[in-house]
């Protein structure tokens, strides 16, 4: 099986500008995320995709592979849609967010383990046990699932309302995915949908057109770099450089 790992990496940011280029920890943010994909054993290709010269050239100096992409392109999964029509002996289609520099090549693993096992869900995303400080907080997007794993909701609000138990699992959704090539062609065609748009939210497109979404689970937890407070926490983040 081929699995290509496209990284979007758009230097426009409104919460924090130039955000990839950013130093963490004296490496740019952007590069951090590059090398702990590139280790990920099971990957064949790792490519970073993005509209800035910077950033290309950042990526080429370490010896990593770029592809160019129109500044013009709105989301993530459109920049990784426009890349993976370059690659079409792929079979899946990582799209790994530049402002995940803390992600564990072992958890990339765990995105793409039902593929690894014969499985050919439409697509798949990462969630870990969410910290019960963070079920208020919008930021913290949570995901229900049912019984086969599958999600069944993506929301910022709290859900779901404990009336009676709090016994019901509820996850911290990770914004990484990975997409069988063909339907991620197809998914990046769908329109927008009423509950995407509410809760600005695009995995919820998939879910509202029937399209199901995997959830793997990951007892490790990163931090997503996107306003200045997660920048100013990331220079203190205790990252383990281990698989």
């Amino acid at each position: 099986m081929k699995i290509l790992c496209v990284i979007p990496g758009r230097i426009g940011s409104t919460r924090l500008p130039r955000k990839v280029l950013l130093p963490i920890q004296g490496k740019p943010m952007i590069q951090w995320t590059y090398e702990n994909a590139a280790r990920c054993p099971v990957f064949t290709r790792v490519v970073v995709a993005t509209d800035s010269l910077e950033v290309a050239e950042l990526i080429q100096n370490i010896g990593g592979h770029v592809e160019m992409t129109d500044s013009n392109i709105q989301t993530g999964s459109d920049r990784t849609a426009t890349v993976s029509e370059k690659y079409p002996d792929m079979d899946v289609i990582v799209n790994l967010q530049g402002d995940e520099p803390f992600i564990k090549p072992r958890m990339l693993e765990q995105l793409v383990a039902p593929y690894l096992a014969g499985d050919k869900p439409d697509m798949t995303t990462l969630a870990y046990p969410l910290d019960p400080q963070k079920f208020y907080e919008p930021g913290a997007v949570k995901v229900l699932t049912d019984l086969n794993g599958n999600a069944i909701y993506f929301s910022r609000a709290p859900i779901p309302y404990f009336r009676v138990t709090r016994d019901a699992p509820v996850y911290h959704h990770m914004g990484v995915y990975a997409f069988r090539r063909d339907f991620l062609l197809h998914y990046r065609n769908l329109p927008q949908t009423p509950l995407e748009l509410a809760e600005s939210l695009e995995q919820l497109r998939a879910m509202e057109h029937g399209h199901k979404i995997r959830v793997c689970l990951t007892e490790d937890c990163t931090l997503e770099v996107n306003t200045p407070e997660e920048f100013a926490a990331a220079q203190h983040f205790a990252y383990a450089d281990v698989s």
